[in-house]
């Protein structure tokens, strides 16, 4: 488990449902015995992993503690806080939001849209160069798509604004405003704001999320919403402008548009998928356009980050962040305090598979022909290709394949009825056979076994036409109890029936035995032993017979004794 990357799985949580895989735009997911774990070289941390976990096994790493032992510190310690605020602490004003920070020990609040104030200004001088003439131009405001493309488009690395992010832009800005000696903590809705601070720990000291700045306010035992606003709950050193429109998607367009070449031609794109579409084979020369492509991993922008609330309909979140921006009546040549980045590659290494090598893996889940290659995604890849490509890399398992374990189930349930000495049928609320073995089909004569041959298992047939004592099933489907009969007599025979639930009301099996054999040994078991009691009590009644009479002699001899033994005395 790396709890020092910002994403991570809690094992003991993690529940075989695959989601994370289902739903991680570029599959930085390894599942090992069961357990899905983020593979942090393949990860962009963009937090979908975290958002769409339903056992709360993946999460991101809480980094309260550390900001708590920074804001104890004697140095002043500023927090830039994300323009998404507006929409996800819609129930509170901007000086309590102000009061609530500071009263966590922070010296000041700041809005990171300073920092997009700066690099929108910076971007907009490139497309208006040589530089960026005739060129594809990717924002490099949000490190998710940044990492995306470093990653899995390395070719488009160098297409990347050589401009900062707004946080570090924001950054640089408080420490030439404020001293290097000061501290910088971000709060906002991004977890891959936390790979910022790793990578730039001279800029940026934290990033906390939200419920990471709720989590401190519960155990402060702050509540902003009672908070009396004071003249000093103001942002430091200025309120921002154009620049709070970042967080929905088409923002940064907004403020490009507001004071640069309208020749150029702009987009916006948000989500990794979408971007993925756009960008996959595209070509180097886009016939001498000038085309700036904004680019935002969440769907819609940062107001639909990981770590937000999502309280409110969308559009009530957009209106809210466009009624928070404010654009000055011209465009301001402001102090750019510049902090320019290279973007360089940093390719997932991919290992190309030969077709033998995926053929091999897909026969090794049950995937024989092209017919059999569902491409149901149930795995969390799209096709049973990527699949079969993932299990040669170690990433996948076999049982991911949910077609894999049911043909593996059916192979093992099969065996099981083939293997049972007694006679077993499956079936369902209407008494349409689901399953049974060779064994059942015996015991209800040649047209039975005759239809079992020509149908093995008899799928679909009526078990009302083969079994005459149909109503213990019936009785067992609209009971949901089990039923049981030792001796069932139907005609000349005798049968043992156990009728059980396995799906209450929907489908019932059953396990018969002919016992009309087993009955007659035992009638004729114990006819023998009736006959073996009768000679004994015959023999015991003879023994008590001739004991009686050996009693009677005895007494009349022990009799004629004592007589003349009284005589004998009475005469002397």
């Amino acid at each position: 488990m790396n709890y020092s990357y910002p994403v991570y799985t809690i094992d003991a949580e993690c529940q075989d449902c695959y989601k994370c895989v289902r739903n991680c735009p570029v599959k930085a997911i390894q599942v090992q015995s069961g357990h899905a774990k983020v593979i942090s070289e393949r990860c962009i941390a963009c937090g979908k992993c975290v958002e769409v976990c339903p056992a709360k096994a993946k999460q991101f790493r809480n980094d309260t503690a550390k900001v708590k032992t920074l804001l104890k510190k004697p140095v002043k310690v500023y927090a830039s806080l994300a323009p998404s605020w507006i929409s996800e602490f819609n129930t509170i004003g901007k000086e309590q939001m102000i009061h609530a920070l500071k009263a966590l020990g922070f010296a000041g609040v700041s809005e990171t849209a300073i920092g997009a104030q700066i690099v929108s200004q910076n971007v907009a001088k490139d497309l208006d160069s040589e530089h960026g003439k005739g060129k594809l131009l990717i924002s490099s405001a949000c490190p998710a798509t940044v990492d995306f493309i470093r990653k899995y488009h390395p070719e488009l690395s160098q297409n990347i604004t050589q401009v900062s992010s707004p946080l570090l832009a924001h950054c640089r800005f408080l420490r030439d405003t404020f001293g290097e000696d000061i501290g910088v903590v971000f709060v906002g809705p991004c977890i891959a704001k936390k790979n910022e601070a790793d990578r730039h720990p001279e800029l940026l000291d934290y990033a906390l999320t939200y419920p990471e700045i709720k989590q401190m306010w519960r155990e402060a035992d702050i509540n902003p919403a009672e908070f009396v606003p004071e003249k000093d709950d103001v942002f430091v050193p200025v309120d921002a402008e154009e620049g709070a429109r970042y967080p929905i998607e088409g923002g940064m367009n907004d403020t490009l548009k507001f004071q640069t070449n309208p020749k150029v031609h702009y987009a916006a794109l948000s989500g990794i998928k979408n971007i993925r579409t756009a960008i996959k084979d595209l070509p180097k020369d886009l016939g001498g356009e000038t085309v700036f492509l904004e680019t935002l991993a969440c769907p819609g922008g940062c107001v639909h980050g990981p770590c937000t609330e999502h309280n409110s309909p969308g559009i009530l979140e957009w209106l809210r962040v466009i009624k928070n921006s404010d654009f000055p009546k011209s465009p301001k040549h402001r102090k750019t305090h510049e902090i320019s980045l290279d973007y360089p590659r940093d390719d997932v290494k991919k290992v190309e598979h030969t077709a033998e090598e995926l053929t091999h893996a897909l026969q090794s889940i049950g995937k024989y022909t092209a017919e059999d290659e569902l491409n149901c995604s149930s795995c969390g890849y799209d096709s049973c290709r990527n699949f079969a490509a993932a299990l040669l890399d170690g990433r996948a398992e076999p049982s991911m394949c949910v077609s894999f374990l049911k043909k593996q189930a059916q192979k093992k349930a099969n065996a099981l009825l083939r293997s049972i000495s007694s006679g077993v049928v499956i079936c369902d609320k209407n008494l349409q056979i689901v399953e049974s073995n060779r064994n059942f089909a015996e015991l209800f004569g040649e047209d039975t076994l005759m239809a079992y041959d020509a149908c093995p298992g008899m799928a679909g047939a009526d078990l009302r036409r083969i079994v005459p004592f149909f109503s213990l099933f019936e009785s067992a489907l609209s009971t949901g109890k089990e039923v049981r009969r030792d001796s069932l007599k139907h005609k000349n025979r005798l049968f043992y029936v156990n009728v059980f639930t396995i799906e209450p009301h929907e489908t019932v099996g059953a396990v018969i035995i002919d016992v009309t054999k087993s009955e007659m040994r035992r009638e004729q078991i114990a006819g023998r032993a009736r006959q073996v009691i009768d000679n004994n009590l015959s023999a015991v009644q003879e023994i008590a017979a001739r004991l009686g009479e050996q009693m009677a002699d005895t007494e009349l001899l022990l009799r004629s004794i004592a007589d003349d033994y009284a005589k004998n005395n009475a005469g002397e």
